[in-house]
């Protein structure tokens, strides 16, 4: 009998891998436990649904799904440029931001090379870096956040990118932009610096800065955005970088041709232009926001200030609590992957939703605080 194993046909680097996580699916979670009333609040994903403006569009695509998307996305380039006028060749379209954080490892990562991250950073970051066999440096959080001055330390010879989160997923924490562009002046020009802005949109009025108006000045900075939070179209898979058209031409090389779909790139170049969405998201979630805090500051939960659109709150066994809730058909997001056993991510949803998120775990926190007492 053959006794190879098609393990031992990869890399030492791909078979330590462990792979992403998801947010559980509704129907998976249907299936398993026969519930009908579900809601998700694991994947920061807009409860509002996509933009109405994107949903007319998409209704008007049946003529053209038997037929290859732009593979140059022309038309939401140019979208993309009327709100960011910096020029065609300072974009590049990916399915889903993660792809574009994918496309900058297989560009500048390899063995020999090393990424450097933050501790509690966006679990893609350490996945991409390992799958291109580079080194990973992962630098202890501050306060669950950036220590942008230690990562900058942290930088070597051999290091061809750094990954900042801002806010930063899972924690919600956030870098002030005076501070953020401070760091980027001590940062090596050979190192690419991947400023990913997903949740950037959430941001309060009085938090905003603008790193589009930074490019000039670093040529080594990529900007990564998404449409799959405050746009609502995470099914879709539409996200976009933004930098120095060379290192944008790079990341070309290895793109796949095609790799946002027709829809995605009508339904992002309809959304982009639909400001009254966009406010109503923001104020939704500012207002889900202050909610969640003021119930978990009602029971004595700490959780982390948030500045996306989601709050990541110590909850004591985080996996237990996680179960219980999904027997009750309420999915958050467990965080032992992130090193964060003690905490859940809850997504911040409709008024409706938080409700029901407190109101099942409310019992389970003062269930966990009386079997406290008494062991004391």
């Amino acid at each position: 009998m053959n006794e190879w194993r098609y393990c031992d046909l990869v890399a030492d680097h791909v078979r330590h891998l462990a792979p992403y996580q998801p947010g559980k699916p509704m129907a998976e979670l249907e299936r398993e436990l026969g519930l009908t009333s579900i809601i998700k609040l694991a994947s920061n994903e807009n409860p509002l649904g996509p933009s109405p403006h994107a949903l007319e569009v998409l209704a008007t695509l049946r003529g053209e799904l038997a037929l290859y998307p732009d593979g140059n996305g022309f038309e939401l380039k140019t979208a993309l440029n009327a709100h960011y006028p910096l020029g065609l060749d300072y974009f590049i379209l990916g399915n889903g931001s993660n792809d574009i954080l994918d496309l900058v490892a297989r560009t500048f990562l390899g063995p020999g090379t090393s990424a450097v991250y933050a501790q509690y950073g966006f679990a893609v970051y350490p996945i991409a870096t390992q799958t291109m066999g580079a080194q990973g440096i992962e630098v202890p959080a501050l306060e669950f956040g950036h220590d942008l001055p230690a990562m900058i330390r942290a930088i070597r010879p051999d290091t061809r990118v750094l990954f900042i989160a801002n806010p930063n997923n899972p924690t919600g924490t956030f870098l002030p932009g005076e501070d953020l562009r401070a760091g980027l002046r001590q940062i090596p020009p050979e190192v690419v610096v991947v400023l990913d802005e997903a949740y950037t949109e959430y941001l309060p009025d009085d938090q905003r800065y603008d790193p589009v108006a930074w490019l000039d000045e670093f040529p080594n900075l990529l900007i990564c955005r998404t449409f799959s939070k405050a746009y609502g179209l995470a099914g879709l898979r539409v996200g976009f970088g933004m930098g120095d058209p060379q290192l944008i031409a790079l990341l070309n090389r290895v793109r796949q041709p095609f790799n946002v779909s027709v829809p995605g790139l009508r339904a992002a170049s309809a959304a982009l232009g639909d400001r009254g969405f966009l406010e109503r998201t923001r104020t939704l979630n500012a207002q889900g926001r202050r909610f969640l805090e003021e119930a978990f500051d009602s029971f004595g939960a700490s959780y982390i200030p948030s500045f996306g659109n989601f709050i990541t709150v110590a909850v004591g066994q985080g996996r237990k609590i996680y179960d219980q809730l999904l027997r009750q058909g309420v999915i958050v997001r467990p965080l032992d992957a992130y090193g964060l056993p003690h905490h859940l991510r809850v997504s911040i949803g409709t008024q409706s939703e938080n409700q029901r998120f407190i109101e099942a775990l409310t019992p389970l926190l003062v269930a966990r605080t009386s079997v406290s007492a008494m062991a004391v």
